[in-house]
């Protein structure tokens, strides 16, 4: 298949397509580079450096390809803005980066095709579940303007497939972490610029590019007080999409939740990085962020039963290990 992957510069997104390249698929990035780095393009891909908002340009891409006698089969879109904690201080730019930029691409596949996207959506779209785990039949209540961003992009693919046919699966990740093992692990990892994600600060710790690992409220209504979050490995992650865009030949509209199935807490997870990595991580105590649910943990049975999809990292101490790994390499 010829793939156009937006993102694929990224964590979650340079990690799909050096999956998509190595199963033999011709992949296109699409990419602003605005929290990512040229060099993190997997090499052997096509690579097109542009920004959502730009839908002439998209528009170019797609017929382009199409004149050329080689469509593209479907798109895989991850490109973003993904700070939860940043929305609630700046939602306009999440709503303009993650929204309104995702309607451009919308509008360019529905005059130019291709007419199959799989969608990066988030945990985020629940808010405070009402049980756990969250199946997708859920309240959809976001708590952070991240969230509710993604939202509208769900809700917004839901009248197109209605109207235009256009057909869409939407997953809904957890918490993303760790790194590829084998070739694409070398350039592969998780890593933000600011960082905030709790297992590459955990890590830094270990490295000692941090003095302290920060916990955000220990007073929330789980075992130990602090939050807990169900984490996913991106190789676990990246055949999820390869099987979702798959899928679209049969179904016109898929949703799926993508996590591990258990949680883990804050604290749990700083035990993980103390055994793998063998240092102490000294912890500081801050107060909650806003908007921060205390139990995000998925149900994933949909996927499993459905797709096909077979997780191979259950365990926290392998996912970190893999990050350790990466995270040793790419800094040491």
């Amino acid at each position: 298949m010829r793939i156009f992957v937006t993102g694929g510069a990224g964590y979650i997104g340079g990690t799909v397509a050096a999956l998509l390249l190595q199963r033999g698929h011709n992949v296109t990035v699409f990419d602003n580079l605005c929290h990512s780095q040229r060099e993190m393009v997997p090499p052997g891909v096509d690579f097109i450096e542009g920004d959502l908002s730009d839908r002439s340009l998209l528009e170019r891409a797609f017929t382009s390809a199409r004149d050329a006698g080689r469509p593209f089969d479907g798109v895989l879109h991850f490109a973003a803005l993904i700070e939860a904690g940043e929305s609630m201080v700046k939602p306009e730019l999440y709503f303009r980066n993650n929204t309104a930029s995702t309607l451009s691409l919308l509008e360019a596949m529905l005059a130019c095709g291709p007419h199959r996207l799989v969608f990066s959506s988030t945990a985020a779209v629940y808010g405070e579940p009402e049980s756990v785990p969250i199946r997708e039949e859920a309240k959809l209540a976001p708590t952070n303007a991240y969230g509710h961003s993604k939202l509208l992009v769900e809700q917004m693919l839901t009248w197109l497939n209605r109207i235009h046919g256009l057909r869409y699966a939407s997953l809904r990740y957890f918490n993303v972490a760790g790194a590829p093992e084998g070739p694409s692990g070398i350039t592969r990892g998780e890593a933000h610029e600011p960082e905030s994600h709790l297992i590459p600060l955990v890590l830094d710790v270990a490295l000692g590019r941090r003095k302290s690992i920060k916990i955000f409220g220990d007073d929330y209504p789980t075992a130990d007080g602090t939050c807990i979050r169900d984490y996913i490995h991106v190789s676990d992650l990246a055949d999820a999409h390869l099987l979702a865009l798959n899928a679209l030949e049969q179904h016109d509209r898929l949703i799926y939740n993508l996590g591990n199935g258990q949680g883990f807490s804050v604290r749990e997870v700083i035990e993980s990085a103390r055994r793998v990595t063998g240092h102490p991580i000294p912890a500081e105590l801050q107060p909650r962020r806003p908007g921060d649910p205390a139990v995000l943990v998925a149900s994933s049975e949909n996927a499993i039963r459905e797709l096909g999809w077979k997780p191979r990292y259950t365990q926290l101490d392998d996912i970190v290990r893999t990050a350790w790994e990466w995270h040793r390499k790419r800094y040491q």
